[in-house]
Protein backbone atom coordinates (compact mmCIF):
# COMPACT_ATOMS: atom_id res chain seq x y z
CA UNK A 1 0.00 0.00 0.00
CA UNK A 2 1.49 3.36 -0.63
CA UNK A 3 2.81 5.07 2.22
CA UNK A 4 0.35 7.63 3.56
CA UNK A 5 1.01 11.57 2.94
CA UNK A 6 -1.01 13.14 5.57
CA UNK A 7 1.83 13.96 7.58
CA UNK A 8 3.12 16.24 4.89
CA UNK A 9 -0.38 18.50 5.15
CA UNK A 10 1.85 19.45 8.83
CA UNK A 11 1.65 23.35 8.86
CA UNK A 12 5.46 24.93 9.44
CA UNK A 13 3.22 27.03 12.55
CA UNK A 14 2.20 23.59 13.92
CA UNK A 15 5.94 22.44 13.81
CA UNK A 16 6.94 25.63 16.37
CA UNK A 17 5.88 24.81 19.62
CA UNK A 18 8.36 25.56 22.25
CA UNK A 19 11.25 28.22 23.61
CA UNK A 20 14.25 28.19 21.04
CA UNK A 21 16.78 25.71 22.39
CA UNK A 22 17.63 23.46 19.36
CA UNK A 23 20.48 24.45 17.25
CA UNK A 24 21.42 26.82 19.30
CA UNK A 25 25.28 25.52 19.79
CA UNK A 26 25.96 26.44 15.97
CA UNK A 27 24.28 30.28 15.99
CA UNK A 28 21.95 28.85 13.56
CA UNK A 29 18.53 30.06 14.52
CA UNK A 30 15.30 29.61 12.85
CA UNK A 31 12.35 32.14 12.71
CA UNK A 32 8.91 32.56 11.50
CA UNK A 33 6.85 35.25 11.02
CA UNK A 34 5.67 37.60 7.88
CA UNK A 35 6.87 40.16 5.26
CA UNK A 36 4.06 42.07 5.49
CA UNK A 37 1.38 39.94 4.82
CA UNK A 38 3.00 36.84 3.22
CA UNK A 39 4.28 34.57 5.72
CA UNK A 40 7.74 33.24 6.22
CA UNK A 41 10.65 31.26 7.32
CA UNK A 42 14.13 32.56 8.14
CA UNK A 43 17.55 31.23 8.81
CA UNK A 44 20.38 32.90 10.03
CA UNK A 45 23.91 31.95 10.81
CA UNK A 46 25.18 34.77 13.53
CA UNK A 47 28.30 32.98 14.12
CA UNK A 48 30.39 36.29 13.13
CA UNK A 49 28.93 39.62 13.49
CA UNK A 50 31.38 40.45 10.47
CA UNK A 51 29.85 38.12 8.47
CA UNK A 52 25.88 37.30 9.00
CA UNK A 53 24.89 34.79 6.41
CA UNK A 54 21.11 33.50 5.70
CA UNK A 55 18.09 32.43 4.01
CA UNK A 56 14.38 32.68 3.61
CA UNK A 57 11.97 31.40 1.87
CA UNK A 58 8.08 32.47 1.51
CA UNK A 59 5.50 29.65 2.71
CA UNK A 60 3.58 29.86 -0.77
CA UNK A 61 6.50 29.80 -2.73
CA UNK A 62 9.21 27.74 -1.09
CA UNK A 63 12.15 29.25 -3.02
CA UNK A 64 15.12 29.84 -0.84
CA UNK A 65 16.30 33.74 -1.39
CA UNK A 66 19.60 34.38 0.48
CA UNK A 67 20.37 37.03 2.75
CA UNK A 68 23.72 38.26 3.75
CA UNK A 69 25.05 41.56 5.89
CA UNK A 70 26.61 41.99 9.63
CA UNK A 71 25.06 42.78 13.03
CA UNK A 72 25.65 44.93 15.58
CA UNK A 73 24.24 44.80 19.00
CA UNK A 74 21.12 43.95 18.63
CA UNK A 75 20.77 45.36 15.21
CA UNK A 76 20.79 43.20 11.89
CA UNK A 77 21.88 44.71 8.18
CA UNK A 78 20.90 42.33 5.56
CA UNK A 79 21.27 42.39 1.76
CA UNK A 80 19.07 39.72 -0.28
CA UNK A 81 20.24 38.22 -3.34
CA UNK A 82 23.22 37.74 -4.91
CA UNK A 83 25.10 39.65 -7.72
CA UNK A 84 27.86 39.55 -9.52
CA UNK A 85 27.62 43.30 -10.29
CA UNK A 86 28.72 45.20 -7.23
CA UNK A 87 26.53 48.03 -8.39
CA UNK A 88 23.40 46.05 -8.13
CA UNK A 89 20.75 47.35 -6.16
CA UNK A 90 19.54 44.76 -4.22
CA UNK A 91 16.56 44.65 -1.28
CA UNK A 92 17.36 45.12 2.17
CA UNK A 93 16.19 43.81 5.28
CA UNK A 94 17.27 45.78 8.54
CA UNK A 95 15.62 43.99 11.96
CA UNK A 96 16.26 44.71 15.38
CA UNK A 97 16.09 42.19 18.21
CA UNK A 98 13.32 42.96 21.05
CA UNK A 99 13.59 42.18 24.98
CA UNK A 100 11.31 39.72 23.79
CA UNK A 101 13.19 37.71 21.90
CA UNK A 102 11.10 38.91 18.91
CA UNK A 103 12.62 40.66 16.11
CA UNK A 104 10.86 43.47 13.90
CA UNK A 105 12.10 45.23 11.18
CA UNK A 106 11.85 46.42 7.48
CA UNK A 107 12.26 45.15 3.89
CA UNK A 108 12.59 47.56 1.39
CA UNK A 109 13.50 47.18 -2.76
CA UNK A 110 12.98 49.95 -5.15
CA UNK A 111 10.86 52.35 -3.08
CA UNK A 112 8.96 49.67 -1.50
CA UNK A 113 9.19 48.69 1.55
CA UNK A 114 7.41 46.24 3.98
CA UNK A 115 7.36 45.58 7.75
CA UNK A 116 9.13 42.26 8.94
CA UNK A 117 7.59 40.48 12.14
CA UNK A 118 9.48 37.46 13.23
CA UNK A 119 9.72 35.25 16.46
CA UNK A 120 12.20 32.77 17.31
CA UNK A 121 10.86 29.19 18.35
CA UNK A 122 11.93 25.80 18.42
CA UNK A 123 11.13 23.82 15.93
CA UNK A 124 9.86 20.50 17.13
CA UNK A 125 11.26 17.17 15.68
CA UNK A 126 9.16 14.91 13.60
CA UNK A 127 7.55 12.04 15.34
CA UNK A 128 7.96 8.24 14.79
CA UNK A 129 4.65 8.75 12.44
CA UNK A 130 6.40 11.66 9.84
CA UNK A 131 7.67 10.90 6.50
CA UNK A 132 10.54 8.84 6.14
CA UNK A 133 13.74 10.49 6.30
CA UNK A 134 12.30 13.79 8.16
CA UNK A 135 13.93 13.07 11.42
CA UNK A 136 17.49 12.71 9.77
CA UNK A 137 16.92 16.13 7.78
CA UNK A 138 15.52 17.76 11.25
CA UNK A 139 18.70 16.89 12.49
CA UNK A 140 20.73 18.41 9.97
CA UNK A 141 18.58 21.54 9.23
CA UNK A 142 15.24 22.11 10.98
CA UNK A 143 14.64 25.00 8.85
CA UNK A 144 14.82 22.39 5.47
CA UNK A 145 12.96 20.15 7.34
CA UNK A 146 9.99 22.93 7.89
CA UNK A 147 10.18 23.46 4.00
CA UNK A 148 9.49 19.37 3.72
CA UNK A 149 6.52 20.05 5.51
CA UNK A 150 4.84 22.49 3.15
CA UNK A 151 5.54 19.96 0.07
CA UNK A 152 3.53 17.19 -0.58
CA UNK A 153 3.85 14.50 -2.83
CA UNK A 154 1.91 13.42 -6.27
CA UNK A 155 1.39 9.98 -7.23
CA UNK A 156 2.96 9.47 -10.68
CA UNK A 157 3.37 6.69 -13.42
CA UNK A 158 3.04 2.82 -12.41
CA UNK A 159 5.49 0.19 -13.74
CA UNK A 160 6.48 -3.07 -13.72
CA UNK A 161 10.49 -4.11 -12.98
CA UNK A 162 11.61 -8.04 -12.84
CA UNK A 163 7.82 -8.83 -11.16
CA UNK A 164 7.73 -5.87 -9.13
CA UNK A 165 5.22 -3.76 -9.14
CA UNK A 166 6.42 -0.09 -9.02
CA UNK A 167 4.81 3.06 -7.27
CA UNK A 168 6.19 6.57 -8.35
CA UNK A 169 6.00 9.56 -6.24
CA UNK A 170 7.29 12.93 -7.65
CA UNK A 171 7.26 15.98 -5.10
CA UNK A 172 6.26 18.99 -7.61
CA UNK A 173 8.32 21.78 -7.55
CA UNK A 174 11.66 20.10 -7.58
CA UNK A 175 10.67 17.45 -10.25
CA UNK A 176 12.39 14.92 -7.83
CA UNK A 177 10.65 11.59 -8.33
CA UNK A 178 11.29 8.00 -6.51
CA UNK A 179 8.89 4.72 -6.84
CA UNK A 180 8.06 2.17 -4.24
CA UNK A 181 7.49 -1.14 -4.37
CA UNK A 182 3.96 -2.42 -3.68
CA UNK A 183 4.26 -6.21 -5.04
CA UNK A 184 7.38 -8.37 -5.18
CA UNK A 185 8.13 -8.91 -1.60
CA UNK A 186 5.99 -9.47 1.32
CA UNK A 187 4.74 -6.48 3.60
CA UNK A 188 7.19 -7.03 6.12
CA UNK A 189 10.15 -6.68 4.01
CA UNK A 190 9.14 -4.12 1.44
CA UNK A 191 8.35 -1.87 4.33
CA UNK A 192 12.02 -1.01 5.47
CA UNK A 193 13.01 -1.00 1.83
CA UNK A 194 10.35 1.79 0.60
CA UNK A 195 10.99 3.68 3.86
CA UNK A 196 14.57 3.91 2.39
CA UNK A 197 13.64 4.54 -1.18
CA UNK A 198 11.34 7.41 0.49
CA UNK A 199 14.04 8.97 2.33
CA UNK A 200 16.50 9.27 -0.31
CA UNK A 201 13.89 10.98 -1.94
CA UNK A 202 13.37 13.98 0.87
CA UNK A 203 17.19 14.11 0.92
CA UNK A 204 17.18 14.60 -2.99
CA UNK A 205 14.86 17.99 -2.56
CA UNK A 206 16.80 18.99 0.06
CA UNK A 207 19.84 18.67 -2.57
CA UNK A 208 17.59 20.45 -4.87
CA UNK A 209 17.09 23.99 -3.09
CA UNK A 210 20.51 23.54 -1.89
CA UNK A 211 21.77 23.63 -5.78
CA UNK A 212 19.00 26.44 -6.48
CA UNK A 213 20.39 28.83 -3.87
CA UNK A 214 23.99 28.30 -4.55
CA UNK A 215 23.06 29.20 -8.14
CA UNK A 216 20.66 32.27 -7.04
CA UNK A 217 23.19 35.12 -9.15
CA UNK A 218 22.05 32.96 -12.46
CA UNK A 219 19.72 30.64 -12.30
CA UNK A 220 20.70 26.69 -11.98
CA UNK A 221 19.41 23.47 -12.81
CA UNK A 222 18.83 20.47 -11.28
CA UNK A 223 17.63 17.05 -13.40
CA UNK A 224 17.43 13.53 -12.02
CA UNK A 225 16.41 10.34 -13.53
CA UNK A 226 16.11 7.19 -11.25
CA UNK A 227 16.56 3.85 -12.88
CA UNK A 228 15.84 0.51 -11.32
CA UNK A 229 18.52 -1.87 -11.79
CA UNK A 230 18.29 -5.10 -9.53
CA UNK A 231 15.46 -6.55 -7.63
CA UNK A 232 15.83 -9.68 -6.38
CA UNK A 233 14.84 -11.64 -2.94
CA UNK A 234 18.95 -10.12 -1.29
CA UNK A 235 19.16 -7.00 -3.21
CA UNK A 236 17.28 -3.64 -4.13
CA UNK A 237 19.25 -1.33 -6.48
CA UNK A 238 18.85 1.78 -8.29
CA UNK A 239 20.90 4.53 -10.05
CA UNK A 240 20.39 8.17 -9.24
CA UNK A 241 21.52 9.98 -11.71
CA UNK A 242 21.65 13.72 -11.37
CA UNK A 243 22.77 16.17 -14.16
CA UNK A 244 23.30 19.75 -12.23
CA UNK A 245 24.35 23.40 -12.40
CA UNK A 246 24.90 24.72 -9.11
CA UNK A 247 26.95 27.85 -9.69
CA UNK A 248 30.21 26.63 -9.93
CA UNK A 249 31.88 27.50 -12.91
CA UNK A 250 30.68 24.50 -15.28
CA UNK A 251 27.23 22.04 -15.60
CA UNK A 252 28.28 18.85 -14.30
CA UNK A 253 26.69 15.00 -13.49
CA UNK A 254 26.88 12.20 -11.76
CA UNK A 255 25.41 8.98 -10.61
CA UNK A 256 24.80 8.17 -6.91
CA UNK A 257 23.20 4.96 -6.86
CA UNK A 258 21.50 3.55 -3.86
CA UNK A 259 21.90 -0.26 -2.65
CA UNK A 260 19.94 -2.33 -0.03
CA UNK A 261 20.23 -5.57 1.74
CA UNK A 262 16.83 -6.76 0.81
CA UNK A 263 16.32 -8.73 4.20
CA UNK A 264 16.91 -5.36 6.27
CA UNK A 265 16.11 -2.19 4.00
CA UNK A 266 19.71 -1.81 5.26
CA UNK A 267 21.80 0.74 2.67
CA UNK A 268 25.12 -1.16 1.94
CA UNK A 269 28.55 0.27 1.23
CA UNK A 270 31.17 -1.61 -1.15
CA UNK A 271 32.60 -2.79 1.68
CA UNK A 272 29.80 -4.66 2.72
CA UNK A 273 30.12 -6.10 -0.59
CA UNK A 274 33.59 -6.98 -1.81
CA UNK A 275 36.81 -7.05 0.66
CA UNK A 276 40.02 -7.62 -0.46
CA UNK A 277 42.10 -6.10 2.41
CA UNK A 278 43.66 -7.57 5.39
CA UNK A 279 41.51 -8.26 8.80
CA UNK A 280 38.21 -7.73 9.15
CA UNK A 281 36.31 -5.33 6.93
CA UNK A 282 35.34 -1.43 8.01
CA UNK A 283 33.06 0.62 7.05
CA UNK A 284 34.25 4.08 7.01
CA UNK A 285 30.82 5.60 4.85
CA UNK A 286 28.49 4.01 7.28
CA UNK A 287 30.15 4.65 10.37
CA UNK A 288 32.99 7.47 10.28
CA UNK A 289 32.72 7.25 14.13
CA UNK A 290 33.65 3.78 14.29
CA UNK A 291 37.06 3.90 14.50
CA UNK A 292 38.59 4.12 11.19
CA UNK A 293 39.89 7.43 9.73
CA UNK A 294 39.56 8.86 6.42
CA UNK A 295 43.11 8.19 6.06
CA UNK A 296 43.16 4.64 6.66
CA UNK A 297 39.99 4.18 4.25
CA UNK A 298 41.99 5.67 1.84
CA UNK A 299 44.56 4.06 1.92
CA UNK A 300 42.97 0.98 1.64
CA UNK A 301 40.90 2.10 -1.53
CA UNK A 302 43.94 3.00 -3.23
CA UNK A 303 46.35 0.58 -2.32
CA UNK A 304 44.35 -2.66 -2.47
CA UNK A 305 40.60 -2.31 -3.83
CA UNK A 306 41.35 -0.07 -7.00
CA UNK A 307 44.59 -2.21 -7.82
CA UNK A 308 42.80 -5.05 -7.53
CA UNK A 309 39.78 -3.57 -9.41
CA UNK A 310 41.53 -2.66 -12.14
CA UNK A 311 43.33 -6.61 -12.24
CA UNK A 312 39.65 -7.85 -12.14
CA UNK A 313 38.39 -5.40 -15.02
CA UNK A 314 41.20 -6.24 -17.82
CA UNK A 315 40.43 -10.20 -17.12
CA UNK A 316 36.66 -9.70 -17.68
CA UNK A 317 37.19 -6.98 -20.31
CA UNK A 318 40.30 -6.91 -22.25
CA UNK A 319 39.80 -5.34 -24.76
CA UNK A 320 38.44 -2.25 -23.16
CA UNK A 321 41.22 -2.43 -20.63
CA UNK A 322 43.66 -1.21 -22.98
CA UNK A 323 46.51 1.87 -22.12
CA UNK A 324 45.37 4.34 -24.31
CA UNK A 325 47.99 5.54 -27.04
CA UNK A 326 47.26 9.40 -26.26
CA UNK A 327 46.56 11.25 -23.38
CA UNK A 328 43.35 12.16 -24.48
CA UNK A 329 42.04 9.41 -24.63
CA UNK A 330 40.32 7.38 -21.72
CA UNK A 331 42.65 5.31 -19.70
CA UNK A 332 40.84 2.78 -17.86
CA UNK A 333 43.74 0.92 -17.17
CA UNK A 334 44.83 3.88 -14.10
CA UNK A 335 44.00 3.14 -10.65
CA UNK A 336 43.61 5.80 -9.64
CA UNK A 337 39.83 6.60 -11.43
CA UNK A 338 38.32 3.63 -9.25
CA UNK A 339 39.09 4.25 -6.32
CA UNK A 340 35.70 5.76 -5.15
CA UNK A 341 33.61 4.01 -8.01
CA UNK A 342 30.31 4.76 -8.40
CA UNK A 343 28.39 0.79 -8.43
CA UNK A 344 24.75 -0.38 -8.37
CA UNK A 345 23.71 -4.51 -9.03
CA UNK A 346 22.56 -5.70 -12.24
CA UNK A 347 21.57 -9.30 -13.24
CA UNK A 348 24.80 -9.90 -14.62
CA UNK A 349 26.73 -8.42 -11.85
CA UNK A 350 28.19 -5.17 -10.43
CA UNK A 351 28.91 -2.73 -12.46
CA UNK A 352 31.44 0.05 -11.63
CA UNK A 353 31.91 3.33 -12.65
CA UNK A 354 35.15 5.30 -12.78
CA UNK A 355 35.66 8.65 -11.46
CA UNK A 356 37.64 11.13 -13.84
CA UNK A 357 39.06 14.67 -13.23
CA UNK A 358 36.29 17.25 -14.85
CA UNK A 359 37.85 17.63 -18.05
CA UNK A 360 37.72 13.81 -18.94
CA UNK A 361 34.04 13.89 -17.11
CA UNK A 362 32.99 12.19 -20.54
CA UNK A 363 34.96 8.88 -19.91
CA UNK A 364 32.36 8.35 -16.99
CA UNK A 365 29.49 5.73 -17.27
CA UNK A 366 31.50 3.09 -19.58
CA UNK A 367 28.88 0.46 -20.47
CA UNK A 368 30.94 -2.92 -20.21
CA UNK A 369 32.17 -2.02 -16.44
CA UNK A 370 30.38 -5.09 -14.80
CA UNK A 371 32.35 -7.44 -12.91
CA UNK A 372 30.12 -11.14 -12.60
CA UNK A 373 29.16 -12.28 -9.40
CA UNK A 374 31.37 -15.34 -9.55
CA UNK A 375 34.57 -12.94 -8.78
CA UNK A 376 32.57 -10.96 -6.30
CA UNK A 377 31.66 -13.75 -4.08
CA UNK A 378 35.62 -14.72 -3.84
CA UNK A 379 35.80 -11.92 -2.17
CA UNK A 380 32.83 -11.50 0.12
CA UNK A 381 32.61 -8.17 1.95
CA UNK A 382 31.13 -8.05 5.57
CA UNK A 383 27.14 -8.33 5.33
CA UNK A 384 26.27 -12.04 4.85
CA UNK A 385 24.16 -11.10 1.37
CA UNK A 386 21.63 -13.41 -0.69
CA UNK A 387 23.79 -12.21 -4.33
CA UNK A 388 22.16 -13.53 -7.39
CA UNK A 389 23.99 -16.72 -9.31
Amino acid sequence: MPVSLSVLRITCLAALVAPFTLHAENAVHVLTGTLGKSPIVVELDLTSPEDVTGRYFYEKYHKDLPLSGTSKGNDLTLTEGLSYDDEARLPKLVLHKNPDASWTGDWSSKGKSYKVQLAERAVTAPDASAESGWQDIYKQSAYDYLRLTHLPLKSDKTATFMGHSLQWWVEPESGVSMFEITSGYSPEQAAPINQRLRSRLWQEVVSYHQCMLNASRNGGDFAQTVTPRLLAPGIVSLSVFTEYDCGGAHPDFGDSPLNLDASTGKELTLEDVVWVGKGAPFHYERDEEGGTSFDTYSDYRSKAFAPWLVDQLKAAHPADMVKPATEDDCDYTDPSVWEFPSWYFTEKGIVFGPSFARVARACEGPEWSVLPYSVIKAHPGGSKLTLPE
